[in-house]
């Protein structure tokens, strides 16, 4: 399965289970650790690890290796990586105040900012 193939898999898997706010960062340009990284929403504990659990049943299914879990006890943030996408499954008042999407988002300004000054 080619990266584009498993980014929609992860995308698909948590539309399955309902996540709300689903966002897919291109972080390639920023670090060696990820390619892409995932935000979704789940409305409770029990529903983010449902999220977790659906992705990493349909991404095995597919034949993607899942490097690791974690956060699965409290279901605050459940993290799922999978080597080039790390998905991060949140609920609402937590990503709220991570707000990964800002960091990141910042992250890229700024470098796209120092590219343009040189």
């Amino acid at each position: 399965m080619n990266l584009e193939e498993m980014k929609q898999a992860v995308v698909d898997a948590l539309e399955d289970v309902k996540a709300t706010d689903i966002s897919v960062l291109d972080v390639s340009q920023l670090t060696s650790m990820a390619s892409y990284m995932i935000i979704a929403s789940g409305s409770s504990n029990r529903q983010t690890r449902a999220l977790a659990d659906n992705v990493k049943e349909k991404l095995k299914e597919k034949g993607a290796q899942i490097k690791g879990v974690e956060g699965e006890q409290e279901g605050e943030w459940v993290l799922v990586d999978l080597g080039d996408i790390i998905v991060h499954i949140m609920l609402p008042a937590t990503r709220d105040y991570y707000n990964l999407e800002q960091l990141w988002g910042a992250a890229e300004s700024r470098r796209q900012s120092a590219r343009t000054a040189s």
